[in-house]
């Protein structure tokens, strides 16, 4: 969260029809340079081939340019022929002190049976210059050329350009808020994290996922480059180069990775195997939460969860955001308004009625007299200035230092202060963790941040005044009560341990982290460079706040200055795409280790990828608006089917600004088939938007809820399938139907799984919406009346603030309980109901994962696979977690037999008592 700032819109200027001329940045070249047009290239010498790829030395081809840098005499190329379907092209400095992404943090997939003979890629290239090209192996198709410009490599900037058919369909290069298909004249995506408050449009956001699948009418492929530092991808069309996309990077190298398809699926699973499968999460994380910033105190945290059980709302989980900490400190308690006492009743009772609970937390620790910070001077584990002094900056309670985590002891640290703040028994025990701010963001203190007392004036806020129990609250004791209330007992009054450690002093500059910084071969970085100001400047949003003026702020506005040096030697500069993504893995794993059988549940805001190897994602901070409504199915569609974070959502009804009735009801609809479905918005005066606010909102969040509870282990069981091969848990259009051009450019209907066609009322005033429905059978949800699609639209009227189109598609067997609950663990005590909607062939198939939904490590699954043809269904599969739980009806959902009736409901209901023991066969008539 941060307050809003005017910004000036890079997308309007994109829109507006400026050239990429237009769009290079004020800061150029040095007098001593030359133009990019001028830029020799590189000669490739000294190739050597064999059954798994090729090696090459590169030279420069002329005179160097050294237009944003100094160009490299010397370079190394690396092709591997890695497995059947993925190619993997790395070029870098021979010396391999260039830096690159740390095995640490993205751990390399490495090679699996690769031949260049039997690849579906091939690696063509042209020795002088030097250019390469991609093509399907099969059909000759070129997937990626880049002959299209000479290949740059400077010490501060790299170019590399690759030729595009006309009007491509191009999809990633995220976080964005952009289209899901990409503009493709004109267009600047920008790679580099930022405080991105309203999510704008044409701007980077939180995220960094330099990855792109194109889509062709006949086979899509994907390519990913793994790189951290700040970029641009420019994609563009002129007359003499054709259309293009060009990546333009501040440094690092060129580490390619090509996935061949051919179907987008399948693009997606060979994605997965690079950036790591996704983490399983446990089943109540798809429960319905709720938060706010702003709650004054304990009082109104219980009050919320009273209101949503009167308004019998489910609530799974109650979300408390930095108003619990003391004066915005983390690791810390308000004492007066979140009194631990308080605090753990808050908890205690959520736990008693099968609820949980998440707290919030930031990357940025107060420069203060409390233990946290005490104990991580003395650990070492904080970012330094050059002079070993910690490096500070700004953010909610003032004063900040930031964690470094690249630091000898971070992890000890971080599961200490866990051990001690979460105590299970003395602290607060929670659920799951919800990371903000770590970017990491450094709000008030623009850059160069030298006066950070000065910026912090009026941080923290002042905060909002004490007060007594102010109403009655029936069920919780004396301590949430006014004087005079009949009550039960008040709980234990207990404390937060608060040992504290002695404050070692001053860092010796001659640190390691100093010391390393002019190791050879290490990657740590070539010396020399200007850490704050690259000659190109990278079109960041967050350095643009005041004026279009390269010169402030830089790369380092609202951030942590980019010349800050880890402990492990490497730069900010470098390092601060993946501030966020090392932050998520320090908080699941000090998660493991409080709790060291259960699966981590850690939401965070900024990511890189492989993220989801570890955590989900929320969407950050949008505005109550119906574009940011719409931009949510867009973000979420990117992050589940592209990036591989298929724990996504964005913040329900909106967190900036005042939401409406109606907006708050058709996005409670909507939200509930995001895989992360989470209710929050920003402090007062802004309205609260809790759905028991409004008659409309809490009966459409019931329906809905109602629906996505029966669908849990549907939605659970696609989750699972991508934890296992990458097979997305959302489908945007395309992917079920890769043929039919009129889905490459959908992004506001999708699959929940393979099976549910989502399709929401996303404009104001509207009471109907237009489906697209590519020539296939589908089945109206509600009425299971046969919908035949015919690569049309077809209008969906009469559509009230509590009705959203969902259609089953044929051939897709849906397992649902056969009725909801008040919490997911009784929604797991349900029966089962199997949905076979019958496809066009008569037949259908589909599967069921069950386990006990939070254990890290599985004693035993059960994972059914259903198929059905001519009135028999056939369950084969593993049967290895034990449940209660039947399969008590089955329904054959199937269209009319003869043309009259052949939109008639003609369902075959046949009740069932069948255990989920072994292998069985029901016959339906």
């Amino acid at each position: 969260m941060i307050v809003s700032a005017h910004i000036v819109n890079l997308g309007l200027l994109v829109a507006a029809g400026l050239s990429s001329a237009a769009l290079v940045p004020a800061r150029r070249a040095s007098t001593n340079s030359l133009p990019l047009s001028a830029c020799p290239g590189y000669k490739a010498s000294n190739v050597k081939t064999s059954q798994t790829g090729l090696t090459a030395d590169l030279s420069l081809a002329g005179t160097p340019c050294n237009t944003y840098g100094t160009d490299l005499d010397k370079l190394t190329l690396e092709v591997t022929y890695e497995t059947g379907d993925r190619l993997h092209v790395k070029i870098q400095d021979p010396a391999n002190d260039v830096y690159q992404v740390p095995q640490s943090v993205f751990p390399r997939p490495g090679s699996h049976g690769g031949n260049s003979k039997t690849s579906a890629l091939k690696f063509n290239y042209k020795t002088n210059p030097f250019s390469f090209s991609v093509t399907r192996a099969k059909t000759g198709e070129v997937l990626f050329d880049s002959s299209a410009a000479p290949l740059v490599f400077e010490s501060q900037y790299l170019r590399l350009r690759t030729k595009l058919p006309d009007n491509p369909n191009l999809y990633g290069l995220g976080e964005h808020f952009d289209p899901f298909r990409l503009n493709t004249t004109n267009y600047i995506r920008t790679l580099w994290s930022q405080d991105a408050y309203g999510t704008p449009g044409g701007a980077n956001l939180y995220g960094n996922h330099p990855v792109y699948f194109e889509h062709r009418k006949f086979g899509t492929h994907g390519v990913f480059l793994l790189n951290s530092n700040g970029m641009d991808v420019l994609i563009d069309k002129t007359a003499q180069s054709g259309q293009f996309l060009e990546y333009n990077t501040l440094g690092g190298v060129l580490d390619f990775y090509f996935v061949a398809g051919p179907s987008p699926i399948e693009v997606s699973r060979q994605y997965a195997e690079v950036a790591g499968l996704p983490a399983m999460m446990p089943y109540w994380g798809f429960g319905f939460h709720n938060c706010r910033y702003g709650y004054q105190d304990a009082f109104e945290v219980a009050e919320v969860i009273y209101n949503y059980s009167q308004a019998k709302i489910p609530l799974e989980t109650m979300w408390t955001d930095i108003d619990y900490m003391d004066r915005r400190r983390v690791f810390s308690l308000d004492p007066d308004r979140y009194p631990i006492s308080k605090v753990r009743e808050i908890v205690d009772h959520l736990h008693a009625n099968n609820q949980h609970y998440i707290l919030m937390l930031d990357p940025a620790v107060p420069y203060a007299d409390y233990p946290p910070f005490q104990r991580g001077v003395a650990d070492n584990i904080f970012l330094l200035r050059a002079n070993g002094s910690v490096w500070q900056g700004v953010v909610w309670p003032g004063i900040t230092v930031f964690p470094d985590w690249f630091a000898k002891n971070i992890a000890s640290w971080y599961a200490n202060e866990f051990a001690v703040f979460f105590s299970k028994d003395k602290g607060v025990d929670i659920d799951g963790l919800w990371i903000d701010m770590n970017e990491p963001s450094n709000f008030p203190c623009n850059f160069p941040c030298s006066d950070p007392a000065a910026a912090a004036v009026g941080f923290p806020p002042d905060p909002p005044p004490v007060r007594s129990p102010p109403r009655p609250l029936p069920g919780w004791s004396c301590a949430f009560q006014p004087a005079g209330t009949a009550c039960k007992r008040d709980s234990e009054d207990v404390s937060v341990v608060r040992d504290v450690a002695v404050i070692r002093g001053p860092i010796s500059p001659e640190s390691d982290a100093l010391s390393a910084r002019f190791a050879k071969g290490q990657q740590l970085g070539l010396p020399g460079r200007d850490l704050l100001f690259p000659k190109y400047a990278i079109h960041n949003k967050a350095a643009f706040t005041d004026s279009w003026n390269s010169d402030h702020g830089g790369i380092s506005n609202h951030t942590v200055n980019t010349d800050v040096i880890h402990q492990n030697g490497l730069a900010e500069y470098d390092v601060h795409n993946i501030y966020g993504t090392m932050m998520s893995t320090q908080v699941r794993e000090a998660m493991a280790t409080r709790r060291p059988r259960l699966r981590p549940f850690v939401i965070t805001r900024s990511t890189f990828a492989g993220a989801g190897a570890k955590v989900g994602k929320w969407l950050g901070d949008n505005f109550a608006s119906w574009d940011a409504l719409r931009g949510s199915i867009r973000g979420s569609l990117a992050f589940a089917s592209i990036y591989q974070v298929p724990m996504v959502g964005a913040d329900v009804c909106g967190y900036a600004g005042d939401t409406t009735e109606e907006l708050c009801a058709r996005w409670a609809m909507a939200g509930a088939f995001y895989p992360f479905y989470r209710n929050h918005n920003e402090y007062p005066p802004t309205i609260s938007h809790e759905f028991y606010r409004w008659a409309s909102v809490a009966e459409a969040a019931r329906k809905a809820i109602d629906i996505r509870y029966r669908l849990l282990d549907y939605i659970y069981t696609a989750l699972y399938q991508q934890t296992v091969d990458g097979s997305p848990l959302l489908n945007p259009m395309f992917y079920l139907y890769p043929g039919d051009d009129k889905t490459f450019g959908l992004d506001q209907q999708y699959f929940f799984g393979p099976g549910l066609l989502v399709a929401p009322v996303l404009q104001q005033g509207a009471t109907g919406v237009d489906v697209y429905l590519p020539k296939d059978v589908f089945y109206d949800w509600y009425t299971h009346k046969r919908v035949q699609g015919n690569g049309q639209s077809i209008h969906v009227s009469n559509q009230s603030l509590s009705d959203l189109p969902l259609y089953l598609r044929g051939g897709v067997i849906v397992p649902v309980r056969v009725k909801s609950a008040a919490t997911t663990t009784d929604v797991r005590k349900q029966n089962f109901e199997l949905l076979i909607p019958v496809g066009a062939d008569g037949t259908a198939s589909g599967q069921l994962y069950l386990d006990d939904g939070i254990s890290e490590t599985q004693h035993g699954i059960t994972l059914i696979k259903f198929s059905y043809a001519r009135g028999i269904l056939v369950a084969k599969g593993t049967f290895g977690y034990r449940t209660d739980a039947k399969i008590s009806k089955v329904t054959l959902i199937k269209a009319g037999r003869g043309k009259r009736d052949a939109d008639d409901v003609q369902d075959s209901i046949l009740d069932v008592s069948q255990p989920l023991t072994g292998d069985f066969t029901i016959s339906i008539s």
